[in-house]
């Protein structure tokens, strides 16, 4: 996300509720981006601003917070994810992403490292083929749009300019395509509608420009860029990575229906992608070029010795290729002049046309491989992919305890370890603070595993992991005590076991999730005395009893709220008596229900009563206050319901039984208190 702009670092940082901005760390043509801290959890983040030019209507602002809640939704291991939409103070819109300090793509050497470029365009087309078949067309791909996380992860961010399907092509007032010309593809450049391909030739660009260092167009403006890619032919790849050539010819096609048809198409392409290095004839043409310059310095009476060096170099590199159609002369002698297998060296021990090996080969050639170290290196490619414990003969875990196994004193093993527990225990935090608890029993069950199978000394932060595991089912535990699901918080306390926390956290943990009320049961510290009910899926809990005369003293007297005025149903001459709350026309005590208030007023009580104690309450519906019939005592008051009764809700529903008159449901103006009507609350979870 280092993007060029002319905005000046030293701007005043904008306003943003619950973020403390640091300073800027990227600049774009539409936007900036922020690293804060988010002062509820204490971490660091991004946060992405739009510029006010880039939005300039309220209309485009919705379509861009629409478009960000979209992509919000996303949630794949290498895709970078959003976790909170808004406004700054000054109404521009923003959004909030991890914060990946580890840089990105572009600031990394990729050359000779083949196998890394097929981690990371696996990832790549991984994420994309997610995000396309939900259709989202991420329009932005490369390679400051790839950064790296904590476990050396590529991920795919700034989602910023995505498009999903159907809302057409978007283009600036100059008429340019949004997007970084160096790997857009043609079509997109030139504004027209785009499909999932357009994503795909980007990332053949990207492929290019790892395995060489550098792009395959270079031009001095975005227009010009444009043009090459959409005119010129797609560059041929050096000698040695002609192997890649077909694949990015394929992924760098001008028109889209000659490129991969969608991402999982291209990664099948990626995987035919061979693995060998260039032809051992590139090998000899290159030799044999430098030939004329050595023997230039070498003295005359050594060029007969060269001569024959040379004829016999080009003789034994012919008979490795196999491809001359003499080369069958090579192969007919001695046995011990054959090519020793899998090297491509004559033996050391060939008779007459062999040559002696040069005896320093053996200290320049690399000592072989163990088994841990190649085991461990393959999980360190596991973990960076994803593939933790999944799938079978495929993943970390697997190869690093086979390590272990094999050599529990090896050097790189602790730090392995220690990466495998990190991304282990982050899944497994992920999966619980989403509620996702089926999904976080595995991670759990194999980070307890580890103490098992590896070496002691190589788990030292396994007891921090398992703290802030139990610190995650703490706080997950707590949103569903909000929610009144104790059965939920039960199985979420469950997973203390699989994560083998020691006996008093995973108590702790039972008696927490024990301690939410069930459904008809009372909530503690609640005067009202609410009980749990269940509708459906959704719970809530409300009061047993009405609000009592002395409770709504307190709010009237907190508020300075004026006493509606009161009707009694009974007689149209109140009017010239006129009653309120604190004199219906009876007397009543301060525990007795407070009547003559209004539905506006019991609303008002509500609300005062939600900002005291962080709650939220309000009137319960029809359907509610029926559930409630057999949990709560007779009542001598009838009481306000939430639901309407007229256009406008000016006249509100009232249930229930009074003094005055027999059980029914009848409607009353919202802004009246009714002498024999009075008022309970739901609480909202």
């Amino acid at each position: 996300m280092s993007e060029g702009s002319s905005q000046r670092d030293d701007a005043p940082l904008p306003e943003i509720a619950g973020y403390r901005l640091l300073r800027v760390i990227a600049h774009g043509g539409m936007s900036t981006v922020y690293l804060a801290r988010q002062e509820a959890l204490g971490r660091e983040v991004a946060i992405k601003v739009m510029r006010p030019e880039a939005l300039s209507d309220e209309v485009s602002r919705r379509r861009f917070e629409n478009e960000a809640r979209t992509i919000g939704r996303l949630e794949h291991p290498h895709i970078v994810g959003i976790y909170q939409i808004g406004r700054t103070a000054a109404d521009l819109p923003y959004y909030v992403m991890p914060h990946m300090p580890r840089g990105h793509l572009g600031q990394r050497d990729f050359r000779g490292h083949e196998e890394r470029v097929r981690e990371i365009l696996r990832a790549l087309l991984s994420a994309l083929s997610y995000a396309h078949a939900r259709g989202v067309i991420h329009r932005d791909v490369k390679a400051e749009n790839v950064l790296f996380d904590e476990a050396e992860r590529p991920l795919l961010a700034d989602f910023g300019i995505a498009l999903r399907r159907g809302y057409g092509s978007r283009v600036t007032s100059a008429g340019l395509a949004l997007g970084s010309t160096a790997y857009m593809a043609p079509e997109q450049a030139r504004g027209e509608e785009v499909d999932p391909r357009a994503d795909l030739y980007s990332v053949g660009v990207l492929a290019w420009e790892m395995l060489t260092g550098e792009l395959p167009f270079k031009a001095g403006d975005a227009l010009s860029m444009a043009v090459m890619h959409a005119q010129d032919p797609v560059p041929r790849l050096p000698r040695q990575l002609r192997h890649w050539q077909r694949f990015i010819d394929k992924a760098m096609a001008k028109g889209p229906l000659k490129r991969h048809l969608d991402a999982d198409d291209m990664l099948r392409a990626l995987e035919r992608v061979s693995r060998r290095g260039p032809r051992r004839t590139d090998a000899l043409q290159d030799a044999l070029r430098t030939i004329p310059a050595r023997l230039r310095a070498l003295p005359r009476a050594s060029w007969i010795v060269a001569g024959l060096a040379v004829a016999a170099a080009a003789g034994l590199a012919l008979r490795q290729t196999g491809s001359d159609p003499g080369s069958e002369f090579f192969r007919a002698g001695n046995a011990e002049a054959q090519v020793s297998a899998g090297r491509g060296l004559p033996s050391p021990t060939a008779g007459g046309a062999g040559m002696l090996a040069n005896p320093d080969d053996a200290l320049l050639r690399a000592a072989p491989e163990s088994q841990a170290s190649r085991l461990i290196a393959a999980a360190e490619r596991q973990i960076r992919a994803g593939r933790l414990y999944a799938p079978r003969n495929d993943n970390a875990f697997d190869n690093l305890a086979n390590a272990a196994a094999a050599d529990p004193d090896h050097l790189q093993l602790p730090q392995a370890v220690a990466a495998l527990a990190s991304a282990l225990a982050a899944e497994a935090r992920r999966r619980i603070g989403a509620g996702d608890t089926d999904a976080a029993v595995e991670p759990l069950r194999r980070l307890a595993r580890m103490s098992e199978r590896m070496p002691p000394d190589t788990l030292a932060g396994l007891a921090d992991l398992r703290r802030k595991a139990a610190a995650a089912m703490t706080a997950r535990i707590d949103a569903e005590a909000a929610r009144f699901d104790r059965d939920a918080a039960l199985k979420v306390a469950g997973l203390a076991r699989s994560a083998a926390l020691d006996e008093g956290a995973v108590d702790a943990l039972r008696r927490r999730a024990a301690a939410i009320p069930a459904v008809g049961e009372r909530i503690p510290g609640e005067a009202a005395e609410m009980i749990v009910m269940r509708k459906g899926d959704d719970a809530y809990a409300i009061a047993r009893r009405t609000v009592g005369v002395d409770e709504y003293r307190r709010f009237a007297g907190a508020t300075g709220r004026d006493a509606s005025l009161c009707r009694e149903r009974a007689s149209v001459l109140r009017v010239f008596s006129p009653r309120d709350w604190t004199s219906p026309g009876y007397a009543q005590d301060g525990g007795d229900a407070v009547v003559c208030v209004s539905w506006a007023d019991a609303d008002a009580y509500a609300r005062w009563l939600g900002e005291r104690n962080g709650h939220r309450y309000r009137l319960p519906t029809a359907s509610e206050a029926r559930g409630l019939a057999h949990h709560a005592g007779a009542t001598a008051v009838a009481e306000w319901l939430l639901d309407c009764s007229s256009a406008g809700c000016a006249r509100r529903q009232i249930r229930g039984a009074s003094w005055r008159q027999d059980a029914g449901t009848r409607d009353g103006d919202a802004a009246r208190g009714y002498d024999d009507v009075g008022f309970r609350l739901v609480r909202e979870p």
